[in-house]
This record gives structure tokens, C-alpha cells and sequence, in this order.
């Protein structure tokens, strides 16, 4: 759907602690890269390797902080945090398609279910029985929700995703297609050789605020709940497996597997790739790098990765690092020194 807005930068501004310089009535309809920048168009400085494109991007304004503003030759929006601004900015330019309020024909509602007047019920959605859903909230095409399942106010479901019975979505959420919410835990005893399935008894509670990707998978606990707290963001293909719970604004790169019963704090960052063994703690304001085995317990906020005999602290991942990369000459230095030795003692016995 095409974006056919059309404001002034004061428009755009409104309500954000910014400074205009320039012409705050200058028109932008639409957004660019500082270094693809068109006419009438908006952009943003964060990493200062795209500096250079200042002087000549053809942007009609630029968001950024004090310290680039004076290499800006066009308008500028000037900020302590252009990323923060930037967002703000550019979601008003959305081409989202509207949700309109209501319940599609073939949507298939279960028994007792409470479906608030303002919500929406996509194509071909199945709801069971006694689901609740609330103001404003957008079920898209597809989407399957299970029995006694409740979803707050101004909560987003994007086509095909699944949400199994009794979980719990709060306010303001947002699921990308693809994403099971709910499914069953990994619980599996062996008797007499054989596997016999561990019943997976609990319940996902996702809180306000909380924005998960494409094609991941939360399973619900086997006793207790599995718990998503408030202002949580998790990227796309992240396994969450039963009874994890992850605190508040705590946020999570794509490709991240987490075993059971683990625990990860609030305001935590996960990079890519990583992986949790299950029954852990990892505290609040810990950050982990990218492709981390994390297979202990991190009880101190601070940057951890990967290293010799697990996970480290990331500074001292690079001091190991570095000490690897110096074993090729240390072996050298030794070689000779085991050879001076050796001609040492030949000319002693001499």
C-alpha cells in the first residue's frame, strides 16, 4: 500500500525533544539512506562511518547529534539520541495496511469466546472456545488460538501465527507470521528403553510491550509458566524452550536457543546465534556475544563470551584470544631456545 503522507518537519517533530535547524516547514514524503538520500525526503546519522555522506546527500533532512550537525548541508534535526528520534519519525510514514474492525466471514469462532468490537478477526482464523480478545487488538489471516487463551488491548498477530490454549498475551504486543506460541516443552523419560512424553502442564505469559519475530518458538511450561516479561524483544527463529523466563526489556538477536528452566534477566542484550544450557541464572545488564555457548551461570552484570573452558568474560575472551594468536611464535622461541640449550650442554661435555 503506498505511504502518501505528506508533513512538515515541525509535523514531525511534535512532541519529541529536538532541535530543528533549518526550514521547519520543509515537506517530507518518505524516508532514504543518508547515502541514497532524494528530495523531500528524511534520513538519519547514527554510525559514524556514513559521516562522509553528509556533504552531499541529496536528503531534504537529516537526524542527528550535536557533534555531525556542522558537517550537514541540508536540514537538521538534531538530537541526543538519533536512533530513539528516528524511530518515532519514521513509523509515521508506515504503509501497514489498516486493520479493519470486525470478524471475517470465515473466521471460525469457538463458544463463549469475547471478542471486543474493536478488535479484528482476519480471513480463515480459527478462535476455540472461551478466547478473550481485546480493544483494538488485530488477529490477521490465518491465525489459529486456542481454548481459554486471553490477548490484551492493541495487540498485533500477524498472518499464520499459532497460540495454543490457556496462554496469556498482554497489551501492545506483536507476533510476527509464523511464530507458536505455546507448543509443547522438550519433557521426554526414558523407561525400558523407550521415551515416554513428560505432560507440559503450564502456561506461556507473555507481558505488555513485548515484540517476537518470524518463525520462533516458545513452549509452554511443563509445571509452572514460561514468562516473557514486559518490554521484551526477541528477533526471528529463536527457540525459547519450557519454563525460561526472560525479564524485562531484555532483548534478543535472531538464531538464539534457549534450554529449560533457564532464567536471563532484565536488560539484557543476546547476540546472534548464541545458546543457553538449561537450569541457569544469567543476571540483569549482562550482554552476550554473538555465537556465545553459555553453559554456566553468570552472576555479575558486564560483556561475556565464549572462551577456553566456557564462557568468559568478553575481555577476557580477547586476552585468550590474543594468546592463541601467539602460540606460533612462542613454539618458535622455544625451538630455539631448546636448541641453544642442547648446544650448550654439547659444548660443556666437549
Amino acid at each position: 500500500m503506498p505511504n502518501n503522507q505528506n508533513l512538515t518537519l515541525a509535523e514531525l517533530c511534535h512532541g519529541l525533544d529536538v532541535e530543528i535547524k533549518g526550514d521547519a516547514n520543509c515537506r517530507i514524503t518518505g524516508v532514504c539512506t543518508v547515502q541514497k538520500g532524494k528530495p523531500d525526503h528524511i534520513t538519519f546519522l547514527q554510525n559514524p562511518h556514513y559521516r562522509k555522506y553528509l556533504a552531499t546527500t541529496a536528503a531534504s533532512a537529516v537526524i542527528l547529534s550535536a557533534d555531525y550537525a556542522a558537517d550537514c548541508q541540508t536540514n537538521a534535526i538534531i538530537t541526543r539520541d538519533p536512533y530513539f528520534t528516528w524511530a518515532k519519525i519514521a513509523a509515521q510514514f508506515s504503509d501497514t495496511p489498516r486493520a479493519v474492525p470486525g470478524i471475517h466471514p470465515s473466521a471460525v469462532i469457538g463458544q463463549h469466546s469475547q471478542i471486543d468490537p474493536t478488535a479484528s478477526i482476519g480471513a480463515h482464523c480459527v478462535l476455540g472456545d472461551y478466547v478473550q480478545i481485546g480493544a483494538h487488538t488485530v488477529i490477521a489471516a490465518g491465525c489459529n488460538i486456542g481454548e481459554y487463551t486471553q490477548i490484551g488491548a492493541e495487540t498485533r498477530l500477524d498472518a499464520n501465527v499459532t497460540v495454543y490454549h490457556r496462554i496469556v498475551i498482554g497489551a501492545r504486543v506483536h507476533i510476527n507470521s509464523g511464530t507458536v506460541i505455546g507448543s509443547e516443552g522438550f519433557g521426554i523419560a526414558k523407561h525400558k528403553g523407550a521415551w515416554v512424553k513428560v505432560p507440559q502442564l503450564g502456561r506461556v505469559v507473555i507481558e505488555d510491550n513485548v515484540d517476537i519475530g518470524a518463525n520462533c518458538s516458545i513452549d509452554r511450561g511443563a509445571i509452572e509458566d514460561t514468562i516473557i516479561a514486559h518490554g521484551v524483544q526477541i528477533d526471528n527463529l529463536v527457540q525459547v524452550a519450557h519454563n525460561v523466563r526472560i525479564g524485562a526489556h531484555t532483548a534478543i538477536a535472531g538464531c538464539v536457543g534457549i534450554a529449560g528452566s533457564t532464567t536471563i534477566g532484565s536488560n539484557c542484550l543476546v547476540g546472534g546465534q548464541a545458546g543457553f544450557v538449561g537450569h541457569i541464572e544469567v543476571a540483569d545488564n549482562v550482554a552476550i556475544m554473538g555465537g556465545t555457548a553459555v553453559s554456566k551461570s553468570i552472576t555479575a552484570p558486564g560483556i561475556y563470551a565464549s572462551g577456553i573452558g566456557g564462557v568468559v568474560t568478553n575481555a577476557q575472551r580477547r586476552k585468550n584470544s590474543a594468546r592463541v594468536m601467539r602460540l606460533g611464535q612462542l613454539q618458535a622461541r622455544i625451538a630455539e631456545l631448546e636448541k641453544a640449550l642442547s648446544l650448550g650442554v654439547k659444548e660443556n661435555e666437549e
